[in-house]
């Protein structure tokens, strides 16, 4: 594919993996966004975008690239790769998350009382919805693409690209009431953790969204297993 200002940074994305570190240094929402054009995404986020075209060929033309392309691989494959890599680590990482939490507004409810309020009941409704979306996915969605019925998934899809919209406002508003994940000259051990932890689920749901919304969910509503 040949980049320019005017191609969609979820076709970037899509067919340069490596161009996603990218996306998430600068901010760019590559997965719920992905349907703006590289050009509206910059000005959008104030960026110099001849920097980030520079920045992005850098990043897909050095180096070994292992990434597999995920827009040519069986869909059976992909649907592996998001469980191993996404969901899985979920199951784990979102109840630590929450801990971290509830403790950081306990120990520090005087220093940052509304904000940490704020933030819990924003990760708490994030990760309920989650783990809700995961469960209907792995019982309904992924069975019905495996058996070659994506054509008549339509409903199903729909239902999971609103929950993607809702969970990047919930990601949207976390990055905004940590001031974009900057850790407090006060924070504690367990504060600094959460911020970076917070972080980081940020990262890797767009790049999971991502896959969903601009790779698997198409592929499966047009190609058999």
């Amino acid at each position: 594919m040949t980049m320019d200002t005017l191609t969609t940074v979820g076709e970037i994305a899509t067919e340069h993996p490596l161009a996603t570190r990218v996306f998430a240094r600068h901010g760019i929402d590559f997965c719920c966004g992905g349907g703006v054009s590289l050009k509206e995404a910059c000005e959008t986020r104030g960026l110099d975008l001849d920097l980030v075209l520079a920045e992005i060929e850098k990043e897909t033309g050095e180096g070994p690239n292992d990434t597999r392309r995920w827009d040519q691989e069986p869909l059976t494959d992909l649907i592996d790769h998001i469980l191993v890599t996404y969901h899985r680590p979920l199951d784990e990482e979102l109840p630590r998350l929450h801990d971290m939490a509830v403790k950081v507004l306990d120990v520090h409810r005087d220093k940052a009382e509304q904000t940490l309020t704020d933030l819990l009941a924003t990760y708490q409704a994030l990760k309920a919805e989650l783990e809700q979306h995961m469960a209907k996915e792995e019982q309904i969605l992924f069975p019905m693409i495996r058996q070659g019925r994506g054509a008549m998934a339509g409903g199903p899809i729909h239902v999971m690209e609103a929950e993607h919209e809702s969970a990047g406002a919930a990601l949207a508003r976390l990055r905004s009431l940590t001031n974009d994940y900057q850790v407090p000259e006060e924070a504690c051990n367990t504060w600094r953790a959460l911020w970076h932890g917070l972080q980081a689920l940020e990262h890797e749901l767009h790049s999971h969204i991502h896959l969903e919304n601009n790779i698997l969910f198409p592929r499966a509503q047009t190609e058999s297993v």
